[in-house]
């Protein structure tokens, strides 16, 4: 066999050559009948002998353990970030609950929590001295010859009375809200054959031509509407020059263009940096102005109420508006303006939202399913067939007349967007969903920013449907056009989604383990759920892995929805506070394009230097180089959350008693999720 290793090398040792016996060879000899079979096709399973075999095992065997290590990992990352934040609180706090109702439902939930601890330790025990009667669905009572002791005489007496009042009571609640699943996954299920069927037919508005083309080219400008671009802010340090660069270079005739920078800025700081981003481009030749206003009320509402109150605005036709993170493209105008023209019974015009930060981490995955689905389905599907749509209170156009004929903006609620758009739609005015158009911003990185956002997002809505019923009943409009609009956009999306959600995940659920005749059905657990999240995730392909944590993250939501749709309803304790969302300053240009942009900064700075006074560049250079001191992250205990999670993984331990396979599962998943949420870590990265 020695020959055999020497093969295509040139014979250059000395000394005695070594041979080397093979007593089992580990190679098969191929029978060859022609000069041409050596090169016809081998059956893989051919040639393999039993140690090739092994071999094979072993690798994939490898790589399993090594996936199962990488899992194990994480878990171990997990449980020592849970171990420091729960047990030995390093570098946490308690969020704080300003909403009397927050800490009314935290009461609630740690009072079923510590009842539904009583009861496991009172069935286990009963368990092991082998009463298993919860096991039967129609729940045998033993008669009073058959008891045993006290303690099985307790035992019996708390299955008489779970069964006489406790279930009932239970059970039709569980019903109610099942009704109430069931009717608004059938609006989901219309919501998505309507836009199936507006991608099968294509429909989209169109604009012929360009409308504004004229043969006449000194004229020719002049057929272009004059449009007002509002840009609300407050307090912007991350995103303010990335928002008024990109309106500043939107493709319009300057003349008949004017930007509004709407300062809400409480920090002297950053209202002079505001204040020098709009002179230097001011001194690029661009029509842009710069306001502030002394006391800061009303939020945005007030601010926006307080810019049309301006005497120019009487020349401008239409208003667009942007907040301080959004990036239109340099054509958004060219793309939404036309849709008015020969169309006076247009009021808005909406674009669609895009994520710069979409893949950031897993909330703001989770985010993107839920955005896609609300501007791809509901936006589009309510544009097309109805004409009637939230306002998103930004990336639109508003023909200026609609605003002033439905009263302008107000400052009732924490929700003027929906407000205007509502009292608009009462007064006739149509609008139009542009899917194609999309404008870059941000969504929040942190949990904390969108639970506060999602708070905002939910109480205002309950607020606005108290203040405009009246007026919905009244208006002249269709009663089709009445119903939709209470019992879908409102009642329907706004009230009983939150409701049903927490109700039945999250108090419904966990109750039904200890109350076994009670029981849900298998299909309002898993599979109608698991239909209605696909549904939800189709508008984004690529979250598709993501359906499971998306699935467990909304029902974890529901707290914070429920919470803010309870207190905006009634009126409760901060319902009416706006919270700046915070924004991380994201820029949606790549790493080159970002230094060609430094470089034009730098550029531009330089010819803000030969007009600035010297006095005017010795505050601004060290407020420039001064940026907002990074606050030390300081990760929030979420006390509602906690309590829920130690609540379902109790009846997650409870349905083992009772073999329920998949109701462990999802309720073990479940009290997972709200403990990950609890302890803010659903927002991170975490190493």
């Amino acid at each position: 066999m020695a020959p055999f290793f020497g093969w295509g090398t040139k014979d250059s040792s000395k000394g005695t050559p070594v041979v080397v016996k093979m007593e089992n060879p580990n190679f098969t000899i191929v029978e060859i009948d022609g000069p041409d079979a050596a090169f016809k096709a081998v059956e893989k399973t051919r040639g393999k002998n039993a140690k090739q075999v092994r071999w094979i095992l072993l690798l994939k065997a490898n790589r399993a353990v090594g996936c199962v290590s990488w899992l194990a990992s994480i878990l171990w990352a997990v449980l020592g970030t849970i171990k420091k934040r729960l047990i030995f609180r390093q570098g946490v706090d308690l969020a704080s609950e300003k909403l009397g109702k927050g800490k009314l439902l935290f009461k609630i939930i740690k009072a079923f929590l510590v009842i539904s601890l009583l009861i496991l330790a009172f069935e286990v025990l009963a368990y092991l001295k082998g009463w298993h009667y919860f096991e039967n669905p129609d729940l045998y009572i033993p008669h009073t010859s058959d008891v045993q002791g006290l303690f099985h005489l307790v035992y019996v007496s708390w299955l008489e009375f779970r069964a006489d009042y406790i279930a009932p009571f239970v059970q039709s609640l569980s019903t109610f809200c099942v009704t109430l699943f069931l009717i608004q996954s059938l609006d989901r299920m219309l919501l998505c054959l309507g836009c199936l069927y507006i991608k099968f037919k294509k429909i989209k508005p169109t604009i012929n031509g360009d409308p504004f083309k004229s043969d006449d080219l000194e004229g020719s400008l002049h057929n272009y509407p004059m449009v007002l671009v509002q840009i609300p802010m407050c307090n912007e340090w991350e995103v303010y020059e990335l928002s008024i660069s990109a309106v500043c270079q939107l493709d319009w005739p300057k003349d008949r263009l004017l930007i509004q920078v709407l300062d809400d800025s409480d920090d002297e700081s950053i209202q002079k940096l505001i204040k020098a981003e709009v002179s230097k481009w001011r001194q690029q030749g661009i029509n842009i102005i710069y306001r502030h206003r002394l006391i800061r009320t009303g939020y945005k509402a007030g601010n926006l109420k307080s810019a049309m109150s301006c005497d120019y605005v009487k020349d401008y036709e239409f208003v667009a508006i942007f907040d301080a993170d959004f990036q239109p493209t340099a054509d958004f105008l060219k793309q939404t303006v036309p849709h008015f023209k020969d169309n006076p019974e247009i009021g808005l015009v909406q674009a669609r939202w895009a994520f710069v930060n979409k893949d950031e981490n897993l909330l703001t995955r989770l985010q993107n399913i839920n955005l896609c689905y609300h501007f791809e389905i509901e936006q589009q599907v309510n544009g097309v067939f109805l004409n009637f749509f939230g306002f998103n209170g930004t990336a639109g156009v508003w023909r200026i007349k609609a605003l002033e004929e439905s009263g302008g903006w107000l400052e009732r609620t924490t929700v003027e967007d929906m407000d205007i758009a509502v009292r608009a739609h009462l007064n006739g005015w149509k609008f139009i969903y542009l899917n194609d158009v999309k404008v870059l911003c941000e969504v929040p990185e942190s949990f904390e920013a969108y639970r506060k956002q999602q708070h905002r997002w939910h109480s205002g809505p309950m607020q606005l449907f108290r203040l405009c019923l009246p007026s919905v009943i009244t208006s002249k409009i269709s009663i089709w056009k009445k119903a939709n609009l209470l019992f879908l956009f409102f009642l329907l999306r706004k009230l009983i989604l939150p409701f049903y959600s927490f109700t039945l995940f999250c108090v419904i659920l966990p109750l039904t383990m200890f109350i076994p005749e009670a029981e849900l059905p298998m299909w309002v657990i898993c599979y109608v759920p698991i239909l209605m999240t696909l549904l939800n995730v189709l508008p984004a392909p690529k979250s598709i892995p993501f359906i499971a944590p998306y699935l467990l993250f909304e029902n974890t939501m529901s707290v914070t929805k429920f919470n803010a749709m309870v207190s905006g309803l009634f009126q409760l304790g901060s319902s009416y506070e706006w919270i700046v969302t915070k924004k991380a300053g994201r820029s949606s240009e790549s790493d080159l394009l970002a230094v060609v942009d430094k470089d034009m900064k730098s550029m531009l700075q330089r010819q803000i230097i030969r007009g600035a006074s010297e006095s005017d560049l010795s505050e601004l250079t060290p407020l420039k180089e001064q940026k907002p001191r990074p606050v030390k992250k300081s990760n929030k205990i979420y006390r509602k959350e906690l309590a829920l999670s130690f609540l379902l993984l109790t009846a997650s331990v409870r349905s083992l008693l009772s073999a329920q396979g998949l109701h462990f599962y999802f309720l073990l998943f479940q009290g997972v999720t709200f403990l990950l949420v609890g302890l803010d870590l659903i927002g991170e990265q975490i190493s």
